[in-house]
């Protein structure tokens, strides 16, 4: 009974625990208006997308070849490209396209990285050896090289795109969580976890991993921002989402031919490019702030 007892009060005050980081996180958050900011352009983006098909008018691939190049105005608000598509309905869906990539293909590179860096950073040693070696290999290669290398071996496409960014990404995350993890692993909590018999997985993923995400969580939401730039990038060179899917960077490759004669071809989708790209990067540096432990007190 009494263990009882003392397990559900344990189990009581974790929970309350994690409330009030949470709260905290929340209410630093909430200060920064600048993060805020990015926040709510965010949101507006990704509901602006997921409305496509109520806002516009006009389908994504649906052409009027009387309306070739037609400048901005209250039919097309954002005129029109070479064969006659409403440039406004292109970006609105093209967001679902270029943020969805983003996010789709962080979250697989911090699930990799979890479970690659959680491991190397507790275990150490030659497992440790053994995991960063790969990664220095992966390393090696620039970035967008190794993108680039990717997305032609297995072709162009929406989900090719992301698995070369993720590939790209994993690196990284997984060097991070596992520096966090051997600053931990040594901390008087987990040895106090090890004294009751908790397994490993519990120690790495009840404990330690808990301790050490929040580093993560602000490298991923600017990962994000980084990685709808280089999907764009691959787009742009034609090794991402092919037409006539309307990404943003396949707009702008579509679109080079004619900047000088029909700038507003190249000027919105670029825009939208750069207004979520700077969103997600207010919204990263908000988050770092706000899950830094020295603004707790």
């Amino acid at each position: 009974m009494r263990n009882t007892m003392i397990n559900n009060l344990t189990k009581s005050n974790k929970k309350h625990k994690k409330q009030s980081e949470l709260q905290r996180v929340i209410k630093q958050l909430k200060k920064n208006k600048i993060a805020m900011l990015g926040l709510y352009i965010l949101i507006v983006e990704i509901i602006l997308a997921a409305l496509a098909p109520y806002i516009s008018r006009y389908g994504y691939a649906e052409m009027d070849l009387t309306a070739c190049f037609a400048t901005p105005s209250f039919k097309h608000f954002f005129g029109c490209d070479d064969m006659g598509r409403d440039i406004f309905s292109r970006v609105l869906y093209g967001g679902r396209y270029s943020i969805s990539i983003g996010i789709i293909a962080v979250l697989i590179a911090v699930v990799v990285g979890i479970c690659i860096g959680a491991v190397a950073g507790y275990f150490g040693g030659q497992v440790d050896n053994i995991f960063m070696r790969i990664l220095d290999v992966v390393q090696a290669i620039p970035g967008m090289l190794l993108m680039i290398v990717i997305s032609a071996v297995l072709g162009p496409g929406f989900m090719n795109t992301i698995i070369a960014l993720s590939v790209s990404t994993i690196p990284g995350m997984a060097r991070m969580l596992r520096a966090q993890m051997m600053k931990e692993r040594d901390s008087e909590y987990i040895e106090a976890a090890k004294s009751i018999n908790c397994s490993q997985f519990s120690i790495i993923f009840q404990h330690l991993l808990p301790n050490c995400i929040s580093p993560l969580i602000v490298q991923a939401t600017m990962g994000v921002a980084q990685t709808i730039t280089l999907a764009a990038g691959l787009s742009f060179i034609g090794l991402g989402v092919q037409p006539p899917l309307p990404e943003w960077g396949a707009m702008l490759s579509a679109a080079r031919s004619y900047i000088r004669q029909s700038p507003h071809l190249v000027i919105f989708p670029g825009l939208a490019i750069a207004v979520t790209v700077l969103a997600l990067n207010l919204l990263g540096d908000g988050l770092r702030d706000a899950l830094d432990p020295k603004l707790k007190n």
